[in-house]
């Protein structure tokens, strides 16, 4: 279906009367596949390497999204039908913030109607240890830009005289931590959810620790917020990154210039109970703050998503812990992910769907990426699992 947009692509099967209806979630647009110089092969041109399928998309999230068009088509090759109604909603946007999703569905609240909703868009913990989302970590993202004079400068004729544009952005973007490297914006924490120490030590015990986390980056050392684990940094605490700095020369050998402008792409993870709006205008009053009268500065927001909590006692929950049990061979441990997925607030709170959120990706799949991949047996397993999730939600 169409939208301003990338289209919406839908499908239903509602003849199981008197069944409980699921939503299955799922986007086909991507993260874009630069650098391209680091692909061992083209990004989009599906490539198998022992037992793994590697292509932009192969685990975010079009493999994960036809785990369960597989299912669909298993149980109806086979039955001949479906245990439970079944709606399909997958977008085109959700790398984007979904914005033309939350159009589409504003008007048609009572057609996307169900009991439950689930989307595999995350990783498992490992191989063999299923995992269900309880905690996503919600976004802001914004380029922030300064402008000085009008035109670039000879570093000759007036550095030291006039404020360079790019040496303003690193001194303000290096004031938005302190020295600890905790966000260091007035207010930014005050929202923020409390973790029991029951709660984190559940963590502790089934999460990945600090080694196995810097494998999974390829780092040295970790760094952040102290008194939590780098899982804990990841998932419980909110965090800012530098996503990419222009400004200035960028070719080959020296050029004396003063740049007239330099620009910053920054994103936010959040976690419950921060408002995205609330966020935005704290850090815009910051920089205003921080900003010396010498430069301007724009900021612009680019994309704001909600944090996300899951019913751990919702049925479907029930349903989703028994078929990966069955699909994996082993019960499934709650983890919190660090991530976003805007549509899982907006299906949940918005729509009032609880939502499950069963990945079967791996954290080493390179997710956003060079080389993305996707474990060709996790795939399988996943298509058996999503085969159970709609066995089990017709028997509750």
């Amino acid at each position: 279906m169409r939208t301003v947009g990338h289209p919406v692509v839908t499908a239903d099967w509602l003849n199981a009367r008197g069944r409980s209806t699921l939503l299955i979630y799922g986007h086909y647009d991507v993260q874009p596949p630069d650098p391209l110089d680091q692909w061992k092969s083209p990004p989009f041109e599906p490539a198998i390497r022992d037992g793994y399928l590697y292509g932009r998309g192969a685990a975010d999230d079009k493999g994960q999204m036809f785990v369960h068009v597989k299912a669909i088509e298993s149980y109806l090759r086979t039955s001949g039908s479906l245990p439970v109604n079944v709606k399909c909603l997958f977008e085109g946007e959700e790398e984007i913030g979904s914005h033309n999703l939350y159009r589409f569905l504003a008007g048609r609240r009572e057609a996307w109607k169900a009991d439950a909703a689930v989307l595999s868009d995350m990783w498992m913990l490992g191989p063999d240890r299923p995992a269900i989302a309880e905690s996503l970590r919600g976004a802001l993202s914004a380029e922030l830009e300064v402008r000085g004079q009008d035109r670039d400068l000879h570093s000759g004729n007036f550095g030291g005289a006039i404020h360079n544009p790019l040496q303003t952005l690193c001194e303000i973007i290096a004031k938005l931590h302190d020295s600890r490297g905790a966000i260091a914006i007035p207010g930014f924490f005050d929202r923020v959810r409390d973790v029991t120490p029951e709660e984190r030590a559940y963590m502790a015990r089934v999460g990945p620790g600090d080694a196995l986390m810097l494998e999974d980056a390829g780092a040295l050392l970790g760094w952040g917020e102290p008194g939590f684990s780098l899982y804990e940094r990841t998932t419980i605490r909110p965090a800012l990154s530098v996503n990419g700095i222009v400004g200035g020369y960028q070719g080959p050998g020296a050029k004396a210039v003063i740049p007239a402008r330099a620009a910053a792409k920054l994103n936010f993870r959040l976690v419950p109970d921060q408002d995205p709006d609330e966020i935005d205008a704290l850090f815009r009053r910051f920089v205003e703050q921080i900003t010396p009268r010498t430069v301007r500065v724009l900021v612009r927001t680019l994309f704001r998503a909600r944090p996300f909590v899951l019913h751990r006692e919702h049925y479907a929950v029930r349903a989703a812990r028994a078929a990966l049990r069955k699909g994996i061979g082993v019960p499934p441990e709650f983890m919190r992910i660090g991530g976003t997925i805007p549509v899982a607030h907006l299906l949940q709170e918005e729509l009032g769907i609880p939502t499950v959120l069963m990945g079967f990706a791996l954290p080493g799949d390179r997710l956003h990426a060079p080389n993305e991949r996707f474990l060709l047996s996790n795939f399988f397993r996943g298509i058996e699992t999503s085969i159970h999730l709609l066995a089990e939600l017709a028997r509750l």
